[in-house]
């Protein structure tokens, strides 16, 4: 689909567009482009966009089918989701079962190390500031409960902790965004990618995910395709 109107929001990498017509819906637009440290390294990967967008279109499927309540309602082309339009919630829920990126660079954790049972915490979703880390009592001053995107978060963890196993691939740790519909449901929002976890080979270190461009360690694009072309074989018919 061709937008002729501007986005009305404008993220690092995706574009969200309203749907003429449908007040209650918004499209997502995936762009070739990869970046880290909010916006501060940047790449334009050909292919990028359309295997995200693939990826959380399988994933989101597989979440509902199971119980989990997603912004998703479709896909147009290769490139765009067609999802429920929410009032995002301004926090950003981390699942964490092995220990990787900031938690090793502000703990004693070293990478690697197994966290039983799963974690969850909050950032404040604010690029200006950084994406802070929050305490549970500093996002219910914030007016936001944090209870049930816990809840969510860990039913959610437990979904892909079960495909990613079956596709010998250990989900280290995951980024979530939730939203709100205008009847006051909790839904998942954003994308389910590589780009917003981190996938390891299965006993390894060998990874699947953004930090392959974080660190200069390899191909994202292969790395990614690898990913969809595993996850299709669970895809829901």
């Amino acid at each position: 689909m061709t937008h002729t109107e501007p986005p009305i929001l404008q993220g690092k990498v995706k574009s969200v567009y309203d749907v003429p017509g449908e007040a209650d819906k918004v499209s997502i637009v995936f762009h070739d482009k990869v970046t880290a440290w909010n916006g501060k390294a940047v790449e334009y990967p050909p292919e990028k966009g359309k295997i995200c967008c693939l990826i959380s279109a399988v994933i989101f499927q597989m979440l509902e089918k199971n119980g989990i309540r997603t912004h998703f309602l479709g896909t147009e082309g290769f490139d765009t989701m067609v999802c429920r339009k929410l009032t995002i919630v301004p926090v950003e829920v981390i699942v964490r079962n092995i220990a990787a990126g900031s938690i090793v660079k502000t703990t004693h954790l070293t990478e690697g190390t197994l966290i039983q049972p799963a974690i969850v915490e909050y950032f404040l979703k604010d690029d200006a500031k950084d994406d802070p880390l929050l305490t549970y009592d500093r996002v219910r001053l914030m007016g936001v409960d944090p209870e049930p995107l816990k809840e969510q978060a860990l039913m959610i963890n437990y979904q892909l902790q079960s495909l990613f196993t079956l596709m010998g691939i250990d989900l280290v740790d995951f980024k979530l965004e939730f939203g709100y519909d205008v009847h006051g449901d909790l839904y998942l929002a954003d994308e389910m990618s590589p780009d917003n976890m981190r996938l390891w080979k299965r006993g390894t270190k060998e990874r699947f995910d953004k930090d392959l461009f974080r660190k200069d360690e390899g191909d994202i694009v292969e790395a990614y395709k690898y990913i969809l072309q595993h996850l299709r074989q669970f895809a829901v018919s």
